[in-house]
């Protein structure tokens, strides 16, 4: 019998408007070993989740332009794609879990390195 290879680590899309904090957040995702998704909306969010199945993290910023925003963002996942784990931030206001939906976690901006692994690995 062959080995059996590790399992991957889940496809994480980060929703971030700030696209210096976007591309800092994807490179301390991808320098842990996961593959990364971008986008800087939740309305650009929504096509990328209809058609990628692999997602399995979503990482969204709170406040952000557009249609709805990273909550409204992540209700509608969590109702739609119950297998996405979901990990939300913002540096205007902090969530506790109850405010998050399914379960997700909450990482208040600034965050460290080490948190935004521990948050997303956790989620996963």
């Amino acid at each position: 019998m062959p080995p059996r290879s590790p399992a991957l680590p889940p496809v994480v899309l980060v929703v971030e408007d700030e696209g210096s904090v976007r591309m800092v957040a994807v490179d301390i995702l991808e320098d842990e070993g996961f593959t990364v998704l971008e986008v800087a909306t939740a309305d650009e969010a929504w096509p990328v989740l209809e058609r990628c199945s692999d997602i399995g993290v979503l990482f969204t910023d709170v406040n952000m332009p557009g249609s709805m925003d990273g909550l409204a963002l992540a209700a509608r996942v969590a109702e739609r794609w119950p297998h996405i784990r979901l990990v939300l931030t913002s540096g205007r206001c902090g969530l506790s879990t109850h405010e998050i939906p399914d379960h997700g976690r909450f990482l208040q901006k600034p965050y460290r390195q080490r948190d935004l692994i521990s948050a997303i690995a956790s989620a996963a």
